[in-house]
């Protein structure tokens, strides 16, 4: 199996820690994926959408009329349908395949193991995944952008790091095998400062002494 073309390029898995999370079997289906990129880069990127629509009424200012309202709307509508597409296009290519076959992950202080069976697997160290979050029912760790977008200069290297496209590793939280492992995966996180620090309990409030 190999890796997704990020940061550090291919890295073949190393066998797990001896105190390594082990998951149950999962498969992240296309759909789901599709449906939380899309989510993910709207919510972000919402406002890109105003960039073709402002282009497109600066001619009406000296030239008033209808056409360049209905050109507007049709260069926006463009945008979006371009950006959905870059979004819905990963599941199709080749180097993402791998992340959406069923398998289970090992999880320890140097990687992130996806594996397909005992001898087929792929490492992700920890310096390839750029940000994590908690949902109620699951986590999501995104991988770093691609390396080569940080090698392009001007305005393509611009494009390339603006208009990439989220690759994460999804872990619902019913694939863990107890509580525990759950517990251990979250102060994993914290402790890698993917997940903001717990903030410390409040000390018990003491009561009156008596005169």
């Amino acid at each position: 199996m190999q890796q997704p073309n990020q940061r550090g390029g291919y890295r073949q898995a190393q066998g797990p820690a001896p105190m390594a999370i082990r998951t149950k079997k999962y498969q992240l289906d296309t759909d789901t994926y599709t449906r939380m990129a899309m989510a993910q880069v709207w919510r972000k990127e919402w406002w890109y959408a105003l960039i073709p629509l402002a282009l497109g009424l600066l001619p009406a200012i000296i030239w008033p009329s209808w056409w360049w309202l209905l050109a507007a709307v049709l260069l926006t509508l463009l945008f979006v349908l371009l950006r959905s597409a870059q979004i819905t296009g990963v599941a199709q290519m080749e180097q993402s395949k791998a992340l959406f076959e069923r398998m289970h992950y090992e999880i320890d202080n140097r990687q992130v193991i996806l594996r397909q069976s005992d001898t087929k697997g792929m490492g992700l160290t920890w310096d390839m995944i750029g940000q994590a979050r908690r949902d109620n029912d699951a986590y999501l760790l995104w991988l770093q952008p691609p390396a080569a977008a940080d090698e392009l200069k001007g305005f393509k290297g611009w494009m390339a790091r603006t208009f990439n496209v989220p690759i994460f590793l999804h872990f619902p939280l019913r694939i863990f095998n107890s509580p525990n492992d759950i517990k251990l995966f979250d102060s994993m996180l914290r402790r890698k400062n993917l997940l903001p620090a717990q903030s410390p309990a409040a000390p018990a409030p003491t009561s009156p002494t008596s005169a």
